[in-house]
């Protein structure tokens, strides 16, 4: 069995960010990810980003995907990267088994940065399997990695950044966006993101889901249905919509997995997306030399993803006496940089579910 110094799971805008840190610090890091590409939910992301000029601002997320892989090139000598490979137990003697290529393996970690991401939440309603329906990521990796559309005329579930933004996609894309339906009484995007479809004609139904979908083979048609205060279906309000492709935008939900099979102390927050680890202030779990970082920890944005990583990736090396030359200067501005990306009304339900974490954290 192979042995490492750090192990980071997860090759997305958080453990590539980590990952440069930790070998800026003199560590030799191993890079394991279950993609045939580094760069997570960004590869995908064809939109530029919001923020400041340290979270790439202006800059589309593809290209940050690059940037940030091009970032570990000088320090090829102290970097293993395992593509195409899952991470399928960890331990709590620090062993991990890893699936790859149709083999199992496993290596140890005197320390270990778990930064997975999160999966897409689902919607209940009757027929939700059928072929046409979709999650707002597998739309972006249809369209944007593959040249696919989703279909020629589609409805959108969700008023969230993504569900705006894969909307506005479809459009620039020639597909038809006939309505976006959204359960809660306000958008839960950027109103920039949300004027952009008002202004295409794209109607945006706010206390409405779906209660149906129709079709022999595939999707044909959904029914949606108006919600009362307590979220229930206000019966006699429900419209028919002809559609070939649903796509849902409801959430994301932490990849908390690993962690719990350790049986590192979780905590569920609604807040930050569901079940995520009890986090010390340098990020580490209830597992010593364990860290957390990214989605994982709580839905954000990628630009928090990243920093966050970086901020893993400076206190895990510490843990192992690999203390970065710009330490203090460092973690004091990537704290800055995290506050400041946690403020205004947007980040208000952000606030709320650190504080509820914070409440039931380790001192």
């Amino acid at each position: 069995m192979d042995k490492f110094d750090l192990v980071i799971i997860g090759g997305g805008p958080a453990g590539l960010s980590a990952a440069r840190i930790a070998l800026e610090a003199g560590l030799s890091v191993t890079l394991i990810d279950r993609s045939i590409s580094l760069g997570g939910q960004l590869i995908k992301q064809t939109h530029k980003f919001f923020g400041s000029k340290a979270q790439y601002a202006k800059t589309r997320g593809i290209d940050i995907a690059n940037i940030l892989i091009n970032d570990l090139d000088e320090y090829k000598d102290r970097l293993h990267i395992l593509k195409e490979a899952t991470v399928v137990a960890l331990y709590k003697d620090y062993v991990i088994t890893v699936y790859q290529f149709n083999k199992y393996f496993k290596i140890q970690a005197k320390s270990i940065i778990v930064a997975t991401g999160a999966s897409e939440k689902v919607l209940a309603f009757e027929n939700n399997d059928l072929p046409g329906i979709y999650g707002a990521g597998a739309v972006q990796t249809l369209m944007n990695l593959y040249g696919v559309l989703p279909g020629k005329e589609v409805v959108m579930v969700g008023s969230g950044n993504i569900g705006l933004i894969v909307s506005y996609q479809m459009i620039q894309a020639g597909v038809k966006v006939k309505a976006l339906l959204e359960a809660s009484d306000h958008i839960g995007g950027y109103l920039v993101h949300a004027s952009k479809l008002v202004r295409l004609g794209v109607p945006i139904l706010t206390r409405t889901t779906v209660k149906k979908a129709y079709g022999k083979n595939k999707l044909e048609k959904i029914q949606t249905v108006e919600l009362d205060e307590q979220w229930n279906y206000i019966e006699g309000t429900e419209t028919e919509i002809s559609c070939d492709a649903l796509c849902i935008s409801v959430g994301l939900t932490p990849l908390h997995q690993l962690l719990s099979m350790a049986e590192i102390d979780m905590i569920y927050v609604n807040e930050l997306g569901g079940l995520i680890p009890k986090l010390k202030k340098n990020y580490e779990t209830s597992m010593p030399r364990v860290f957390a970082c990214g989605d994982v920890t709580g839905i954000e944005e990628a630009s928090s993803a990243m920093v966050e990583g970086k901020l893993a990736g400076l206190l895990a090396s510490k843990s192992l006496g690999f203390i970065h030359p710009e330490f203090e200067l460092l973690e004091k501005n990537l704290v800055e940089q995290l506050n400041n990306l946690r403020q205004g009304p947007c980040g208000v339900k952000i606030r709320l579910g650190l504080e509820k974490a914070e409440v039931n954290s380790h001192d």
